[in-house]
Protein backbone atom coordinates (compact mmCIF):
# COMPACT_ATOMS: atom_id res chain seq x y z
CA UNK A 1 0.00 0.00 0.00
CA UNK A 2 1.44 3.35 -1.08
CA UNK A 3 -1.08 5.56 0.70
CA UNK A 4 -4.59 6.23 1.95
CA UNK A 5 -6.92 9.06 0.95
CA UNK A 6 -9.03 10.91 3.52
CA UNK A 7 -12.62 11.33 2.31
CA UNK A 8 -15.47 13.42 3.66
CA UNK A 9 -18.91 11.80 3.61
CA UNK A 10 -22.35 12.64 4.95
CA UNK A 11 -24.04 10.69 7.72
CA UNK A 12 -25.93 8.63 5.12
CA UNK A 13 -22.87 8.13 2.92
CA UNK A 14 -23.39 11.20 0.71
CA UNK A 15 -20.37 12.28 -1.32
CA UNK A 16 -18.08 15.25 -0.82
CA UNK A 17 -19.96 17.45 -3.30
CA UNK A 18 -23.17 17.03 -1.30
CA UNK A 19 -21.43 17.69 2.02
CA UNK A 20 -19.63 20.80 0.78
CA UNK A 21 -22.92 22.08 -0.58
CA UNK A 22 -24.24 22.20 2.99
CA UNK A 23 -21.37 24.41 4.21
CA UNK A 24 -22.07 28.13 4.30
CA UNK A 25 -19.45 30.20 2.41
CA UNK A 26 -18.24 31.92 5.57
CA UNK A 27 -17.58 28.50 7.16
CA UNK A 28 -15.63 26.92 4.28
CA UNK A 29 -12.21 27.81 5.70
CA UNK A 30 -13.07 26.40 9.11
CA UNK A 31 -14.58 23.28 7.58
CA UNK A 32 -11.44 22.72 5.51
CA UNK A 33 -9.31 23.09 8.64
CA UNK A 34 -11.51 20.75 10.69
CA UNK A 35 -11.34 18.06 7.99
CA UNK A 36 -7.56 18.27 7.79
CA UNK A 37 -7.14 17.97 11.55
CA UNK A 38 -9.59 15.07 11.77
CA UNK A 39 -7.78 13.25 8.95
CA UNK A 40 -4.40 13.55 10.66
CA UNK A 41 -5.83 12.44 14.01
CA UNK A 42 -7.34 9.34 12.40
CA UNK A 43 -4.10 8.58 10.57
CA UNK A 44 -2.17 8.82 13.82
CA UNK A 45 -4.50 6.24 15.34
CA UNK A 46 -5.08 3.87 12.41
CA UNK A 47 -2.09 3.99 10.08
CA UNK A 48 0.51 1.21 9.88
CA UNK A 49 3.97 2.11 11.22
CA UNK A 50 5.51 2.06 7.71
CA UNK A 51 7.02 5.57 7.35
CA UNK A 52 6.59 5.53 3.57
CA UNK A 53 2.78 5.22 3.60
CA UNK A 54 1.17 8.55 2.69
CA UNK A 55 -1.96 10.28 3.95
CA UNK A 56 -3.63 12.12 1.08
CA UNK A 57 -5.84 15.09 1.95
CA UNK A 58 -7.95 17.04 -0.52
CA UNK A 59 -7.87 20.77 0.05
CA UNK A 60 -9.83 23.70 -1.32
CA UNK A 61 -7.37 26.30 -2.69
CA UNK A 62 -10.03 29.00 -2.63
CA UNK A 63 -10.35 28.45 1.15
CA UNK A 64 -6.63 28.93 1.88
CA UNK A 65 -5.97 32.60 2.57
CA UNK A 66 -2.28 32.22 3.50
CA UNK A 67 -0.52 28.85 3.07
CA UNK A 68 1.83 28.88 6.06
CA UNK A 69 -0.82 30.19 8.44
CA UNK A 70 -3.44 27.72 7.24
CA UNK A 71 -1.16 24.70 7.70
CA UNK A 72 -0.44 25.38 11.39
CA UNK A 73 -3.43 23.45 12.75
CA UNK A 74 -2.54 20.47 10.55
CA UNK A 75 1.07 20.46 11.76
CA UNK A 76 -0.05 20.85 15.36
CA UNK A 77 -2.37 17.84 14.99
CA UNK A 78 0.46 15.79 13.45
CA UNK A 79 2.76 16.65 16.35
CA UNK A 80 0.03 15.86 18.87
CA UNK A 81 -0.57 12.33 17.53
CA UNK A 82 3.03 11.61 16.48
CA UNK A 83 2.34 11.53 12.74
CA UNK A 84 5.31 12.45 10.52
CA UNK A 85 4.18 15.46 8.40
CA UNK A 86 6.46 14.31 5.58
CA UNK A 87 3.90 11.55 5.01
CA UNK A 88 1.27 14.13 4.00
CA UNK A 89 0.12 14.60 0.41
CA UNK A 90 -2.23 17.44 -0.52
CA UNK A 91 -4.53 17.08 -3.52
CA UNK A 92 -6.16 19.92 -5.40
CA UNK A 93 -8.80 19.18 -7.98
CA UNK A 94 -9.30 20.66 -11.42
CA UNK A 95 -13.04 20.29 -10.82
CA UNK A 96 -12.87 23.43 -8.66
CA UNK A 97 -12.55 26.52 -10.81
CA UNK A 98 -9.46 28.34 -9.58
CA UNK A 99 -10.08 31.98 -8.82
CA UNK A 100 -6.36 32.75 -8.70
CA UNK A 101 -3.82 30.33 -10.20
CA UNK A 102 -0.94 32.45 -8.88
CA UNK A 103 -2.34 31.94 -5.37
CA UNK A 104 -2.47 28.17 -5.93
CA UNK A 105 1.13 28.30 -7.14
CA UNK A 106 2.11 29.98 -3.85
CA UNK A 107 0.25 27.31 -1.87
CA UNK A 108 2.06 24.50 -3.67
CA UNK A 109 5.44 26.20 -3.24
CA UNK A 110 4.79 26.60 0.50
CA UNK A 111 3.68 22.98 0.86
CA UNK A 112 6.72 21.70 -1.00
CA UNK A 113 8.95 23.79 1.25
CA UNK A 114 7.36 21.93 4.19
CA UNK A 115 8.22 18.59 2.55
CA UNK A 116 4.66 17.68 1.50
CA UNK A 117 3.79 15.85 -1.71
CA UNK A 118 1.34 17.61 -4.05
CA UNK A 119 -1.15 16.03 -6.45
CA UNK A 120 -3.55 17.19 -9.16
CA UNK A 121 -6.77 15.21 -8.70
CA UNK A 122 -9.44 14.24 -11.27
CA UNK A 123 -7.21 15.06 -14.24
CA UNK A 124 -9.27 15.05 -17.42
CA UNK A 125 -12.61 15.82 -15.78
CA UNK A 126 -12.66 19.53 -15.00
CA UNK A 127 -11.28 22.94 -15.78
CA UNK A 128 -8.12 23.66 -17.79
CA UNK A 129 -6.27 20.45 -16.94
CA UNK A 130 -3.30 20.95 -19.26
CA UNK A 131 -3.07 24.60 -18.28
CA UNK A 132 -2.89 23.73 -14.57
CA UNK A 133 -0.38 20.97 -15.28
CA UNK A 134 1.84 23.45 -17.12
CA UNK A 135 1.53 26.11 -14.42
CA UNK A 136 1.93 23.91 -11.35
CA UNK A 137 3.73 20.66 -12.26
CA UNK A 138 2.51 18.61 -9.28
CA UNK A 139 4.44 15.63 -7.94
CA UNK A 140 1.57 13.28 -8.74
CA UNK A 141 -1.22 13.26 -11.33
CA UNK A 142 -4.46 11.37 -10.68
CA UNK A 143 -6.24 10.33 -13.88
CA UNK A 144 -10.00 10.76 -13.44
CA UNK A 145 -12.16 7.65 -13.30
CA UNK A 146 -14.13 8.84 -16.33
CA UNK A 147 -11.08 7.99 -18.44
CA UNK A 148 -10.40 4.71 -16.63
CA UNK A 149 -13.90 3.22 -16.39
CA UNK A 150 -14.27 0.50 -19.09
CA UNK A 151 -10.95 1.51 -20.63
CA UNK A 152 -10.57 -2.10 -21.77
CA UNK A 153 -13.59 -1.56 -24.06
CA UNK A 154 -12.67 1.88 -25.42
CA UNK A 155 -9.87 2.49 -27.91
CA UNK A 156 -10.46 6.24 -27.50
CA UNK A 157 -9.85 6.13 -23.75
CA UNK A 158 -6.76 3.99 -24.24
CA UNK A 159 -5.38 6.51 -26.73
CA UNK A 160 -6.00 9.45 -24.38
CA UNK A 161 -4.57 7.70 -21.33
CA UNK A 162 -1.56 6.57 -23.35
CA UNK A 163 -0.86 10.19 -24.27
CA UNK A 164 -1.21 11.25 -20.62
CA UNK A 165 1.25 8.53 -19.58
CA UNK A 166 3.83 9.77 -22.10
CA UNK A 167 3.34 13.38 -21.01
CA UNK A 168 3.63 12.60 -17.30
CA UNK A 169 6.71 10.44 -17.71
CA UNK A 170 8.39 13.13 -19.84
CA UNK A 171 7.68 15.67 -17.07
CA UNK A 172 8.80 13.37 -14.26
CA UNK A 173 5.33 13.22 -12.69
CA UNK A 174 4.07 10.08 -10.94
CA UNK A 175 0.74 8.77 -12.25
CA UNK A 176 -2.22 7.28 -10.40
CA UNK A 177 -5.30 5.79 -12.08
CA UNK A 178 -8.57 6.39 -10.20
CA UNK A 179 -11.80 4.42 -10.11
CA UNK A 180 -10.59 0.93 -11.02
CA UNK A 181 -13.45 -1.51 -10.50
CA UNK A 182 -12.64 -4.51 -12.71
CA UNK A 183 -9.67 -6.79 -13.31
CA UNK A 184 -9.82 -5.87 -17.00
CA UNK A 185 -9.42 -2.16 -16.24
CA UNK A 186 -6.51 -2.92 -13.92
CA UNK A 187 -4.80 -5.04 -16.57
CA UNK A 188 -4.96 -2.22 -19.13
CA UNK A 189 -3.73 0.36 -16.64
CA UNK A 190 -0.81 -1.86 -15.68
CA UNK A 191 0.04 -2.42 -19.35
CA UNK A 192 0.57 1.35 -19.66
CA UNK A 193 3.09 1.28 -16.83
CA UNK A 194 1.01 3.57 -14.61
CA UNK A 195 2.71 3.79 -11.24
CA UNK A 196 -0.23 3.66 -8.80
CA UNK A 197 -3.87 2.50 -8.82
CA UNK A 198 -6.95 3.30 -6.75
CA UNK A 199 -10.51 1.98 -6.81
CA UNK A 200 -13.10 -0.38 -5.37
CA UNK A 201 -11.36 -3.40 -6.91
CA UNK A 202 -8.36 -2.70 -4.68
CA UNK A 203 -10.00 -1.29 -1.56
CA UNK A 204 -13.28 0.29 -0.49
CA UNK A 205 -13.63 3.31 1.81
CA UNK A 206 -13.91 2.62 5.53
CA UNK A 207 -15.99 4.99 7.62
CA UNK A 208 -15.22 6.60 10.95
CA UNK A 209 -18.16 8.63 12.25
CA UNK A 210 -17.21 12.06 13.53
CA UNK A 211 -18.86 13.61 16.53
CA UNK A 212 -21.70 16.01 15.81
CA UNK A 213 -20.20 19.16 14.35
CA UNK A 214 -21.45 22.63 15.11
CA UNK A 215 -20.44 25.96 13.54
CA UNK A 216 -18.33 26.71 16.63
CA UNK A 217 -15.92 23.97 15.51
CA UNK A 218 -15.15 26.00 12.41
CA UNK A 219 -14.46 29.25 14.20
Amino acid sequence: VWGYEALVRGTAGEGAEFVLGQVEPELVYGFDQACRVRSVELAGRLFPPDPDVKLSINFMPNAVYEPNACIRATLAAAARVGFDPNRLMFEFTENERMQDVAHLRRIIAAYRAQGFTTALDDFGAGYAGLSLLTELKPDLLKIDMALIREIDLSATKRAIVGAVVTLAHDLGIVLLAEGIETAEELAVVRSFGIDLCQGYLLGRPAFDIAEETTPSVFG
